[in-house]
């Protein structure tokens, strides 16, 4: 079994109605909606963008499907788990299985650890396998990402790396424990123009190698036409537009698509 076979058959998200509710710091103030009544269903192996401004519940609805924030009410399922339900044991199971992808790879990783080590720990805690196993495993993540030759890297302290190479290493430290679904938090937002391309270019061939589902979140309608077949636009909370990604580029409904689209520098270009 190759590495690219060794990842798990993906499971269906179920996205059923959800809100979300922050009760104030004092009695009387009024509870802020972060989501509201929010439904889509994304298929084994599929992608989405949820797009939006800041403040729009997109990073809000990325924390509720990963099981670090709870509902309001409504319910998300994936495969054989109802997310909002899981406690314990389960809920680490879960963990395993729906991996986020950090927005700063300069913040997400331990300046203490090497490379190798940030990504034996997920193989061990989640895999159970052992030492001598996640270390090929590693080799095999290093390879995967384009951080060769390995054994070069895995001995790097992330000091050593720069932003691009971070981001790798964070995306194959996602991939470490095998998920079904990964949750990507606009990770490409803190790296130098330059490298962004390169970095969803990277995103995109290891979806497409691994089957995994993906969830791409972002305020960039130009980088999630890169990486998604399917679009959700959210503004306060709510969705006021949702299709396949080249539909909703090229023939906006909502002026607040519309609102987006023209921030870009030349929009004109979704029309060909």
């Amino acid at each position: 079994m190759n590495k690219i076979d060794s990842f798990r058959k993906t499971g269906t998200l179920v996205v059923e109605d959800v809100t979300k509710l922050y009760q104030g710091r004092r009695r009387h103030e009024a509870s802020v909606v972060a989501v509201k009544n929010v439904s889509f269903t994304l298929p084994a192996g599929g992608t989405i963008g949820l797009v939006g401004a800041s403040g729009s519940g997109k990073s809000t609805l990325a924390r509720l499907i990963t099981g670090a924030e709870r509902p309001s009410s409504g319910s998300i399922v994936f495969s054989d788990y109802r997310v909002e339900r899981l406690r314990g044991k389960n809920l680490r199971h879960y963990y395993g299985d729906v991996q986020l992808v950090f927005q700063d790879p300069y913040a997400a990783l331990n300046p203490l650890n090497t490379v190798s080590y940030a990504l034996t720990r997920p193989i061990i805690n989640y895999l159970g396998v052992s030492t001598q196993q996640a270390r090929l495993r590693v080799n095999e993540l290093l390879e995967l990402v384009g951080l060769t030759p390995v054994e070069q890297f895995g001995a790097k302290l992330p000091h050593q790396l720069s932003g691009g190479q971070r981001q790798r290493v964070v995306l194959a430290r996602a991939l470490a424990c095998k998920p079904q679904l990964l949750v990507a938090d606009e990770p490409v937002s803190m790296l130098d123009v330059s490298l962004r391309a390169e970095i969803l270019s990277l995103l995109d061939q290891l979806r497409r190698q691994t089957g995994i589902s993906l969830i791409y979140i972002t305020h960039d309608l130009l980088s999630a036409r890169l990486v998604t077949n399917n679009l959700l636009v959210l503004n306060n909370g709510q969705v006021v537009e949702q299709g396949p990604t080249l539909e909703v580029l090229r023939n906006p409904q909502n002026e607040y698509t519309k609102k987006l689209l023209a921030a870009l520098p030349n929009p004109s270009h979704w029309s060909t």
